[in-house]
């Protein structure tokens, strides 16, 4: 009776023994099961999306991505999207020859091979339609860079025989309508890389690379430009290229100086006064020790500014001083040796740095924390074979 007892007694305990392992088993493979769905759930989220115009030879089309939690890209359902005007085909570098609206409804975007500009409704699930009616004209020679703000915009035109500002009018339709009297011709060789509207758009700016100038205007009621006294002025280094006014101070004004030499890199900061006159800021330039910075973008808040140094591979991290004198935090490398590096984007919520990678037609991706950055697992992203991308909006 005892050992029958004890086998009895044994049988049960194995029997707890085999129902406990199991019991664990299973509570491992429901919590492994829902991290997988959790990281699934995370990367598959859509939170925005990600344009990039192409400038694609012949019918020029942009490069649309939803965006997702985990900073990963795909492509939209019939992406890339076609424009109705046509790009070169080969690389151009300006800054902004891609905006979106203020309200979100539009994307607009240069067609620098036809000589026109074209937009796009974005509909809710990202996908993009061409305005009827469009592309228009851009009022001159190779579009390169486009300024919006409300319903004005502005186009900068680099090519010689038509180098000039010209304003638009854009309404509730998508409907671009030329300003009369808004064009500002430009001297032959003049090749400006940027036109920008301040934060309260009461005052734009275009950067002229090949004379190394600024020129500074106000804008009048009528959107009409009238020249700054001293404008165009003096740049602070050769070539004068990205620039970018501060989202917490319309009055900050910051260009990169791209042309300087190896390790020559600079970056300007101007006080933009009221009639548009521009005033250096502490001891501007300030250097980044890189070569050739071209594009820049200023975090959200005001207190950081980031600019590709497209020729050195990195990116240069600057501190904000409230007067606008800049400190030098470091430079963050791209990684892959000759990408060619071009125009960059925040996300709406800052955390994301986006940067053009012309040469290697992709889209590199960077985790913001403060003034530092950490390229994203995810990155890079290709962009479409076939495309000289430039120009890049976030949303």
């Amino acid at each position: 009776m005892g050992r029958a007892f004890l086998n009895r007694k044994e049988k049960r305990m194995q029997l707890r023994t085999r129902i406990a392992t199991m019991l664990t088993l299973l509570a491992v493979t429901v919590v492994t099961a829902a991290a997988a769905s959790a990281s699934a759930s995370a990367a598959s989220t859509v939170v925005g999306h990600l344009y990039v115009n192409d400038n694609t030879a012949g019918t020029n089309t942009i490069a649309a991505f939803d965006r997702h939690a985990d900073g990963t890209l795909t492509p939209l359902p019939g992406s890339p999207f076609t424009v109705g005007g046509a790009g070169t085909g080969t690389g151009i570098g300006s800054q902004g020859a891609l905006q979106i609206t203020s309200n979100g409804k539009y994307l607009l975007a240069v067609d620098a091979g036809s000589n026109q500009i074209s937009v796009l409704r974005i509909n809710d699930d990202g996908e993009l339609n061409p305005v009827g009616g469009g592309p228009v004209s851009s009022g001159g020679v190779k579009p390169v860079s486009i300024a919006v703000h409300g319903s004005l915009v502005y186009v900068a035109n680099a090519g010689d025989g038509g180098s000039n500002y010209t304003g638009f009018t854009l309404n509730p339709g998508g409907h671009l309508r030329p300003i009369a009297g808004s064009t500002v011709a430009l001297p032959a060789g003049s090749s400006p890389g940027d036109v920008l509207f301040n934060s309260d758009g009461t005052r734009l700016i275009g950067a002229e690379v090949g004379p190394s100038v600024i020129d500074s205007f106000v804008i009048g009621a009528n959107g009409l430009l009238t020249a700054a006294p001293g404008s165009p002025f003096a740049a602070q280094g050769p070539g004068p290229f990205g620039s970018e006014y501060r989202p917490t101070d319309p009055t900050q004004l910051f260009v990169s100086n791209a042309h300087g030499g190896p390790g020559n890199g600079t970056i300007s900061a101007f006080s933009d006064g009221s009639d548009g006159t521009l005033t250096s800021i502490g001891t501007s330039p300030f250097p980044d020790f890189q070569t050739a910075p071209c594009w820049v973008e200023i975090s959200h808040d005001g207190q950081f500014l980031f600019t590709v140094n497209t020729a050195s591979n990195s990116i240069a991290r600057y501190a904000i001083a409230g007067d606008g004198s800049l400190s030098l935090l470091g430079s963050t490398s791209l990684g892959s040796a000759n990408v060619g590096a071009e125009d960059a984007r925040l996300g709406p919520n800052g955390g994301t740095l986006w940067v053009v990678d012309t040469g290697a037609r992709a889209v590199s991706a960077f985790a913001v924390n403060g003034g530092n950055l950490t390229q994203l697992p995810s990155s890079p992203t290709p962009l479409p074979a076939g495309s000289a991308p430039f120009g890049i909006v976030v949303t």
